[in-house]
């Protein structure tokens, strides 16, 4: 089965680092996950205003409020079909601040969008399309686009006003063997409200059942 990173890559799947086709580039019938463990150098958050704002969105898990430098940091990434039949891959990021946090998402490649959907949260409330490339180094690049809410009969688009712009640039360094990440987060009016940049390595347990703690508390049908 192809991954949902090269439905969307398509034929610049096979332009990034041979690492980086490695660990977006295995489906729920390969029978393995990806797992990363690191140091993130640096997380941040925006002016003081952001705060409350950061809060609200981590009790569900779709905004990181902390803040800190050496921070230790996993990443799970597991690939299961979901209960609509949909192929998904988790992206389950934890912080050990002296709190530890959680940024969670569940991805699926969507042909009637055609792009990769990212459902943000434990309760995958939000839904945002994402734009993937790849640079001249062979990294990913992951930028965030439309985002749309959901919850019950409600289904809408939400306004860039209250929406935070992504972009993720992740590349392997040969030099120190470790994958890199760098992850801003940006509201086109308020300016910067989070991210964090650092290191990480990985391993490829095998087996396809998903933890529990991993899996999304509800499942979104629309996109």
């Amino acid at each position: 089965m192809t991954s949902i990173f090269q439905r969307a890559l398509g034929d610049d799947f096979a332009r990034l680092h041979p690492q980086l086709q490695r660990r977006f580039g295995f489906a729920s019938d390969d029978g393995i996950a990806c797992v990363g463990t690191g140091t993130m150098d640096r997380v941040w958050h925006g002016r003081g205003f952001t705060r409350p704002f950061l809060r609200l969105g981590a009790k569900r898990h779709i905004l990181l409020p902390g803040h800190g430098t050496d921070v230790p940091f996993t990443i799970e990434n597991y690939p299961y079909r979901d209960s609509r039949g949909r192929e998904t891959m988790t992206f389950v990021r934890t912080f050990a601040f002296d709190r530890p946090r959680r940024w969670d998402a569940t991805m699926i490649y969507s042909p009637e969008r055609a792009s990769v959907v990212d459902y943000l949260g434990t309760h995958q409330h939000v839904s945002v399309d994402l734009d993937l490339s790849v640079d001249d180094r062979g990294g990913l690049v992951i930028r965030s686009g439309e985002q749309r809410f959901h919850e019950g009969p409600l289904h809408f688009r939400v306004p860039r006003l209250v929406t935070g712009s992504a972009q993720v640039r992740e590349s392997y360094d040969d030099a120190i063997g470790r994958f890199r990440i760098d992850v801003e987060v940006t509201n086109h009016r308020f300016g910067p409200l989070f991210g964090y940049h650092g290191t990480f390595t990985c391993a490829y347990p095998e087996g396809d059942r998903v933890p529990d703690a991993i899996r999304p508390v509800r499942e979104q049908a629309r996109v």
